[in-house]
């Protein structure tokens, strides 16, 4: 079976649905398929595996890499959480906008966002184990940043008071950042 590729508010970002089979001892799912994630254009690929635990009402990001880019494939194996990207490309026709959605280990929904937009997400349970695959590898010199609570993009985050790291509380505006400091738009032919 395919997976079944939802595009959200911004048509770069994918939302995935995976095929889960469920019998009485529990249920099995492909978390990642090179075939089936190429036909929906998931098809660069991937190079390392990262695995986040966090308790309730954690916010981590809005995080990016920008001499080293990452698109990101996402999934939640325990808890809950409230999963954001935001275009932060020059020139694109969404620069600004965010998408949000909930992944958790009952919905098995999975999120790929590609290069090019910044990465926050806040945790909805108790706790929860958040895994992501990565295009490129982690490059600590070229980490960059966007304040979580920028006004000018508006997410609305479901937790009022979040857990932060005292890098994200001191994360910059978007209109603050350096064009330099940001990622290109390129339009990619079909």
């Amino acid at each position: 079976m395919p997976v079944k590729f939802i595009h959200s508010d911004l048509p770069d970002v994918l939302v995935a649905e995976l095929e889960v089979f469920n019998d009485t001892r529990g249920f099995f799912l492909e978390t990642f398929h090179q075939r089936k994630y190429e036909v929906g254009g998931v098809g660069r690929g991937f190079v390392q595996d990262n695995h986040s635990h966090s308790q309730r009402n954690t916010l981590r990001g809005l995080h990016y890499q920008l001499n080293n880019p990452q698109g990101k494939l996402i999934y939640v194996v325990t808890g809950e959480v409230f999963d954001v990207a935001v275009d932060i490309r020059r020139g694109s026709p969404t620069f600004g906008k965010w998408m949000g959605t909930r992944l958790s280990a009952k919905n098995k929904r999975q999120v790929y966002i590609p290069e090019g937009f910044a990465h926050g997400f806040c945790v909805l349970s108790d706790t929860t184990d958040f895994i992501y695959k990565c295009t490129g590898f982690y490059a600590p010199g070229d980490e960059y940043g966007i304040f979580w609570q920028d006004s000018s993009i508006g997410i609305e985050w479901p937790v009022a008071n979040p857990i932060l790291s005292d890098k994200d509380r001191r994360n910059p505006k978007l209109s603050e950042v350096p064009e330099s400091h940001l990622p290109i738009y390129q339009v990619t032919s079909s």
